[in-house]
């Protein structure tokens, strides 16, 4: 074969790769966009259902689409289309609208509901949600520091059930004031009651609009003690949590 017909032939292999990654790119991109997203969990809040170092699939579809369902939520677009409801007791990633970041919570209120906490116990609409106490255990907070908690088992109206986590029944956020859920928004709350910057707080948090959900929570696909990046497979054997692998995150 001749030096042109070799660089020829050259040329035509790269412009082939070339289109193959473009391809696989913008593969991941839509099913990133419209199918399911990863996000990880950075933070205690919604342990011990969701830990540190948990990495989450959300699937976009389940509430519909709208700017924050997309990779670039700065795009000039208002409103969802598509979208069914969150139910209570569902785990959703959000972006307060305060925040710039995304949040993992549980949905708790529903448009109209009134929410208060009173010694601890979760009430909506005027009604204590049931709770059963589990145990004692330990949790290890975002900051490392293992921290002796109360495990208790909730179940909401609508017969959802998990485990919460409280330090103690009279910590910040244990007795509020009614909150009224305005139409159109949502209270999400973390599992993790005395750990957790959520609804509770109107000015970092607040009320959730429907549109500022981006997925829902629906299977941890990895899981990693102490934030270890992922990406250092040397420190996987010890660190890695299989027992959490490939399991719903309402499990």
């Amino acid at each position: 074969m001749s030096d042109a017909a070799k660089k020829k032939t050259g040329k035509g292999e790269l412009r082939e790769t070339i289109v193959i990654i473009v391809q696989a790119l913008l593969i991941a991109l839509v099913f990133r966009t419209f199918a399911f997203e990863p996000f990880s969990i950075p933070t205690a809040s919604m342990q011990s259902n969701l830990m540190i170092g948990d990495y989450i699939l959300a699937s976009k579809y389940s509430y519909g689409y709208s700017r924050y369902s997309l990779p670039y939520s700065e795009v000039p677009w208002n409103g969802r289309i598509m979208g069914n409801a969150p139910q209570r007791g569902d785990i959703a990633v959000i972006r307060p609208v305060p925040q710039s970041e995304n949040y993992v919570k549980r949905v708790i209120g529903l448009p109209g509901d009134q929410i208060q906490m009173i010694d601890g116990r979760l009430t909506i609409n005027g009604e204590a949600v049931p709770r059963e106490e589990v145990g004692n255990t330990v949790d290890r907070d975002s900051s490392g520091v293992d921290i002796p908690v109360i495990e208790y088992r909730e179940t909401l109206p609508n017969g959802v059930s998990y485990v919460t986590q409280e330090i103690s029944d009279n910590a910040q956020f244990d007795n509020t004031g009614v909150y009224t859920v305005p139409p159109g928004h949502y209270f999400m709350m973390g599992d993790n009651r005395d750990r957790s910057l959520d609804s509770r707080s109107l000015s970092a948090v607040g009320y959730v609009p429907f549109e500022n959900f981006v997925g829902k929570a629906e299977w941890r696909f990895f899981s990693i003690t102490d934030n270890i990046p992922p990406w250092q497979i040397w420190r996987w054997p010890g660190n890695v949590r299989f027992d959490r692998m490939f399991t719903s995150v309402y499990q």
